[in-house]
């Protein structure tokens, strides 16, 4: 696969320091983002373990498959933010993460929590994940509009995170590659500031272009409020 991709993170307008954490290894064909949760620092600690734990595991030396290895990775990653949990300031840390890594033309996309990653092909936006959060169980049962879960007090409730205990298991799904396609993978402080709509017309506008389209989304999550941090991997297939 041939790509073109970009990161980047904010810390947003409501928040003190940034929580998140990515990696764009075009080498490696590997996209990772964490939001770490726990409060000032613990978080920062468990996102970037979560991060250094992936990329150690994916980009090393190895003779399975991808989905296989991504899934030895968020076990070797949970396993270290919980042994982490011993110190006295960070009992409370954990993370959630989404992960994309590229093998034999298919994209192998891996989830923990409400972090997220969406697909443009075509020009449409497809959500490739299913938010292991209240409120998404709460959609599923019919209980709360998509619209409504956005803007829920509860938004923020994740229902599964590497830390939360001692063994954690990606939601794993395979994608088949095209050229053109568009990946993003955001944490929730993307996607609770901006609609889905919205999202799709700045993947379109920005084309070819990953840094624009990065640049663009942070812009709006911000100009909406920016209550969280925001972190966005933008990935464009070319032919």
């Amino acid at each position: 696969m041939r790509a073109a991709a970009f990161g980047l993170s904010d810390v947003g307008r409501r928040r003190e320091s940034n929580e998140d954490a990515f990696l764009v290894d075009a080498r490696s064909d590997l996209y990772i983002i964490a939001d770490g949760m726990g409060g000032y620092a613990a978080g920062e600690v468990a996102s970037r373990i979560a991060v250094d734990s992936l990329k150690e595991v994916l980009s090393g030396p190895h003779d399975g498959k991808a989905a296989v290895r991504l899934q030895d990775a968020v076990q070797e990653a949970n396993a270290r933010i919980c042994d982490s949990q011993a110190q006295a300031d960070q009992r409370q840390m954990g993370t959630t993460l989404v992960a994309m890594v590229v093998e034999n033309e298919r994209a192998i996309i891996g989830h923990v929590g409400d972090s997220r990653a969406y697909l443009l092909r075509e020009g449409a936006l497809r959500r490739l994940t299913s938010d292991h959060s209240w409120v998404n169980e709460q959609v599923k049962l019919g209980l709360l509009s998509d619209e409504a879960a956005q803007r829920h007090p509860m938004r923020n409730i994740v229902t599964r995170a590497l830390g939360s205990r001692t063994e954690a298991t990606a939601e794993l799904r395979e994608e088949g590659i095209r050229s053109g396609d568009v990946f993003l993978l955001c944490s929730d402080g993307l996607n609770t500031m901006v609609p889905d709509p919205e999202i799709e017309a700045i993947l379109q506008r920005s084309g070819e272009d990953p840094e624009r389209a990065c640049r663009e989304l942070v812009s709006r999550a911000n100009e909406r409020g920016g209550e969280d941090n925001t972190t966005v991997v933008v990935v464009h297939v070319g032919s």
